[in-house]
């Protein structure tokens, strides 16, 4: 009886040890899944300070009628309803800013993606010194503020002393007259200060490449460009979708480099992009709850591009 009670107690005893030390690696201690969040509540009560009252004021101006006599006190503001939202879009020139803006937004990040691309397959074939000096002035250029690099390509391109008219002999030329030229112009301007966030991260991505990958695909007689379509670009996707995501929300809503180059959004408007188009609604006509309703469309715009974004991310994590 003794001999029974003492090996039912040992196996008892086991089984309760063999819980206590090796539990299930799937469960937590209670109250483990909370710990992140209280990490993180500092940094989301600042930001939700930052950001969502803000928007919630965004929001709530666009559903009311704000101009300069309700900023002034004059009059009461009054609740419009959806009634700015149906003055913004049946507002031909609001659709003509907003093609507009898809069409200049596409072309920068596809001009970006390709330069930054570039650059980044050519620091891997290039020695360190002439590494370091394309590395030092990307960032170089990458570290310039928006304004000051648009005043410096201004003067690059000026029809009177700018040096690119002497050296192509285009004498007064102008390239802010014409909407084509001046949305080239202001391009250059986007792709010379976003491409080096492309290239070093493009570049850091290609040196986690095994390099035998390469110097097989180099002794199968691959050319340079079939190496980075059928091999470094799906071995580089998460880091291509991160750069191309990010692009598209930094040039959608390009303000500076369009408000210097084109004085305000060129002649006659032929320049305008939305963010600029929302400045002249809402401080220089002093149309306030149009100008909100504008800032709620980008916003939303951009939401939906960060949902793809994280989305594609979810995917790239399920497949990797």
């Amino acid at each position: 009886m003794t001999t029974h009670h003492t090996a039912l107690g040992e196996r008892t005893g086991g089984a309760v040890a063999e819980k206590a030390v090796g539990a299930p690696p799937g469960r937590r201690p209670r109250g483990a899944a909370r710990t992140p969040w209280l990490y993180l509540a500092p940094a989301l009560v600042v930001l939700g300070g930052l950001l969502v009252y803000p928007v919630y004021q965004l929001g709530l101006i666009s559903f009311l009628e704000y101009t300069q006599a309700q900023v002034s006190g004059g009059e009461p503001a009054t609740f419009q309803g959806f009634g700015n939202y149906a003055t913004l879009f049946g507002d031909d020139q609001f659709w003509q800013v907003l093609l507009a803006t898809v069409v200049f937004a596409a072309a920068c990040v596809v001009s970006t993606l390709a330069v930054g691309c570039a650059l980044a397959v050519l620091l891997t074939r290039v020695r360190a010194l002439p590494r370091l000096a394309l590395m030092l002035a990307a960032l170089g250029a990458w570290a310039t503020p928006a304004i000051t690099g648009s005043t410096v390509w201004l003067f690059l391109f000026d029809p009177d002393f700018g040096p690119v008219n002497r050296m192509l002999g285009l004498g007064d030329h102008s390239w802010t007259y014409g909407r084509y030229s001046a949305f080239a112009l202001v391009l250059l301007e986007v792709v010379w200060c976003s491409f080096p966030f492309v290239m070093v991260t493009v570049y850091a991505g290609i040196r986690a490449v095994p390099a035998e990958v390469l110097e097989a695909a180099a002794l199968d007689g691959a050319s340079q460009w079939r190496i980075w379509r059928s091999v470094l670009a799906p071995m580089l996707r998460p880091i291509l979708v991160v750069v191309t995501i990010q692009s598209v929300i930094w040039d959608f809503k390009v303000f500076t480099q369009i408000y210097v180059m084109t004085n305000g959004g060129g002649i006659a408007g032929q320049n305008l992009v939305l963010n600029v188009y929302a400045y002249q609604k809402a401080f220089a006509s002093s149309q306030y709850s149009l100008g909100s309703a504008i800032g709620v469309v980008m916003l939303v715009i951009l939401l939906a591009v960060t949902l793809v974004y994280l989305r594609l991310l979810r995917r790239q994590g399920e497949e990797l």
